[in-house]
């Protein structure tokens, strides 16, 4: 089971990150950074953040359902982005969470794996009980 919690007195974005995660019991699932890879590694969305992410969030999904869980059982990410500007925030955010959202970190960098590459996301994932 994950709570979250938005403390009093503690600013946030409530409707787009959760500010803590809790995660009573069970097992833990820590994804590598996912990037805008298709299945035989060519990048996908070239130029383009909201291509890329939501390539990054359909791998995302492929890899919660064979763990047997799904973006509401995501507590934490961390979102890598090239050429961060704050209007792609939404883009960004709207393209990878559920509700409720996990808690998140958006780190804005000068690059990535591949100069193509625009968006990389790692993410901590309570399981179900296996």
């Amino acid at each position: 089971m994950i709570e979250r919690i938005e403390p009093d007195g503690v600013f946030g974005l409530p409707d787009l990150v959760s500010q803590v995660s809790v995660v009573d019991g069970g097992r833990v699932a820590f994804l590598s950074g996912q990037l805008a890879w298709d299945e035989s590694g060519a990048v996908v969305g070239k130029g383009s953040h909201q291509a890329q992410v939501e390539a990054i969030a359909g791998r995302i999904d492929r890899i919660l359902a064979q763990l047997g869980a799904d973006r509401s059982d995501i507590v934490k990410e961390t979102i890598y982005v090239v050429d961060y500007r704050p209007e792609l925030v939404p883009v960004i955010l709207g393209a990878l969470h559920g509700s409720p959202p996990p808690s998140s970190t958006l780190v804005g960098v000068a690059a990535l794996a591949d100069p193509d590459l625009l968006v990389e996301v790692e993410c901590v994932v309570a399981l179900p009980p296996a």
